[in-house]
């Protein structure tokens, strides 16, 4: 690739986040203020828990696969215009999804809206690597990122419970266009440009680069393991704690934004902690983290039925581990593409979201979504598989090192 300019971003630090920050924020909570609903949905739509099982996973799947296609045009036609157009899609479907009737009529539209969240997110991350990749602060911002996307799971199922206790479950999904609205109106005139002007188009071999990268491999199945592990845990909670321990749908929310904020206070110390463990250390001790506390689960099962202390407490753990390796995923993954930055950050998402999508739902559906077992499976196995790989590529990097 011949030589290339950044394109200037010229918006401070908080102005940039106010920018960035909702379709960041918004991806995330069209999965998560729905989950109070969830376990009555088979009612409401005339459907088997199994299909509104889907809706989750399809909405995760697709969140990650689209960026296969929202990636490369970001590249070649630049961010701004998938940033908004993703925007008005996720719109678009939020609205459409409150008047849904049938169960295949709302699976579809959660495609959709999944499809819009798909481009805005590639967008924004490419955005974020094009201006803040190379810079000091890169792991300030991806640690306030972090952070603001903490509140998604935090209050998403609170307002999700209050607005379906009080106006309905269709106000969950009219409270996910209304922002996303906004958001929209806001960016139109605000949205610069960071796509680097490239002197010669986009090779054909930007696929292969990137997924011929043994490091991009490993910091991706970290991120999968860390957002996969969360992925089991909100999808078996809610049959877990409510229908199981007996939850509320409000106590429900309450014990998941305890969760959620673990992470929050988490991502407080991340940024320091990163400084002195650095990347590889970093997601080493995240891996053990979710061991630990995957393996609490566990071992609870065996001592106490359902239960906040059984169930949740131990995920304090897991959710510290999530933020140490989410903080350092992507500088870990995309460090060796910035010419390319939005391709790499799709196939970041793209392959983390298979990860999640296919192997969650493998665990959640095969070991039974109203038990412990997904979860606790999940976090051990895959934490051991990432470690291991990050060990490998640390001896790849040894080796190459050397040459």
């Amino acid at each position: 690739m011949n030589f290339h300019k950044q394109r200037p971003w010229r918006h401070s630090l908080p102005v940039a986040l106010a920018l960035l920050a909702p379709f960041n924020i918004l991806a995330s909570l069209g999965m998560d203020i729905y989950l109070p609903v969830v376990p009555a949905m088979p009612v409401i739509l005339g459907t088997t828990p199994q299909i509104v099982q889907l809706t989750l996973t399809l909405y995760m799947l697709t969140l990650g696969v689209g960026q296969i296609i929202f990636g490369p045009l970001s590249d070649r036609f630049g961010r701004r215009p998938v940033v908004l157009g993703g925007a008005l899609v996720f719109t678009t479907a939020s609205f459409l999804l409150a008047i849904a009737v049938s169960p295949m009529a709302f699976l579809a539209l959660r495609f959709v809206q999944a499809v819009g969240a798909s481009a805005a997110l590639v967008g924004v991350f490419a955005t974020v690597r094009d201006v803040y990749g190379d810079r000091p602060e890169s792991a300030l911002v991806y640690s306030l990122m972090n952070a603001m996307l903490s509140f998604a799971p935090a209050l998403g199922p609170i307002i999700g419970a209050i607005l379906a206790e009080k106006l309905g479950w269709q106000s969950i999904f009219i409270a996910l266009g209304v922002p996303a609205l906004i958001a929209f109106i806001a960016a139109l005139p605000a949205w610069q440009e960071t796509r680097p002007v490239k002197t010669e188009a986009l090779r054909a071999g930007s696929f292969r680069r990137v997924l011929g990268s043994p490091v991009f491999w490993a910091y991706t199945m970290a991120f999968g393991t860390a957002m996969g592990t969360f992925f089991v845990f909100f999808s078996t909670a809610p049959r877990i704690l409510i229908e199981r321990a007996g939850f509320s749908q409000l106590g429900f929310s309450l014990a998941f934004a305890t969760v959620a904020g673990a992470m929050i206070i988490t991502t407080r110390f991340a940024k320091t902690c990163v400084e002195h463990w650095g990347i590889p250390g970093s997601a080493y001790r995240g891996m053990a983290l979710i061991a630990t506390g995957s393996a609490l689960i566990a071992g609870g099962a065996f001592v106490f039925s359902p239960s906040f202390t059984s169930f949740i407490v131990p995920m304090w753990l897991i959710a510290v581990g999530i933020v140490f390796t989410g903080s350092v995923t992507a500088n870990g993954a995309l460090a060796e593409f910035s010419d390319i930055a939005g391709t790499a950050v799709a196939l970041h998402f793209c392959v983390q979201s298979l990860i999640v999508g296919l192997l969650g739902t493998f665990f959640v559906i095969g070991l039974g979504s109203d038990t412990i077992w997904p979860l606790a499976a999940y976090g051990l196995c895959m934490a051991a598989l990432t470690a291991a790989a990050l060990k490998g590529v640390q001896r790849f990097q040894l080796r190459q090192k050397a040459r």
